[in-house]
């Protein structure tokens, strides 16, 4: 009896911690959902919204170097907000990773990773530990509440004007065909 009270209460210690996991990164709602495998992201997600509010936003990498999204006007912009304890950010960044390199040797898009914590080193140090080629940078301006609202991770597609045509919440599978084909058609559509 005792040994069976003792299991209980670790199983539900654990599936507490989960909670907490979850609800820390904005993700309590299961619509939002942080498993990939239960997610179908279509193409009409990644490519049906439209705002334009790149104006005065920019970003800062580990070097010092600011970029602005103005700046980046001609590309497909790919901005991932998220940050180094966040499970379901985490889960998703090898998939983001190997979305990435699908684009290498592309000039018509760019990846920006941006650490909503403001702590580069630390997230730079988690990418190079995980071996993963993705560019780090942290918000050197507001961060319009179009783009994140409340939840990490929170990914942002801005199309080669500017104009914001997909904002996803809650961790996903960046490899998924579906994204890959709208990202594709993106970045070959002229401006």
């Amino acid at each position: 009896m005792q040994m069976q009270f003792k299991n209980l209460a670790i199983c539900w210690g654990f599936f507490i911690l989960a909670t907490i996991s979850f609800v820390a990164c904005g993700n309590a709602d299961e619509n939002k959902g942080s498993n990939s495998e239960n997610r179908n992201t279509s193409k009409e997600e990644v490519a049906g919204v439209g705002t334009g509010a790149t104006a005065g936003v920019s970003f800062t990498d580990q070097n010092g170097k600011t970029v602005s999204l103005s700046s980046l006007k001609g590309k497909v912009v790919f901005i991932n907000f998220w940050a180094t304890w966040c499970p379901p950010c985490i889960h998703e960044m090898p998939s983001i990773n190997k979305l990435k390199h699908t684009f290498k040797g592309s000039q018509d898009i760019v990846f920006l990773m941006v650490d909503v914590d403001n702590k580069i080193a630390q997230s730079t140090a988690f990418m190079e530990e995980n071996k993963y080629d993705l560019p780090v940078y942290v918000p050197a301006s507001n961060i319009p509440s179009d783009y994140l609202g409340g939840a990490i991770p929170t990914t942002v597609i801005l199309d080669k004007n500017g104009e914001m045509v997909g904002r996803m919440e809650g961790g996903r599978d960046y490899t998924d065909p579906r994204i890959i084909e709208a990202l594709n058609e993106l970045v070959e559509a002229d401006q």
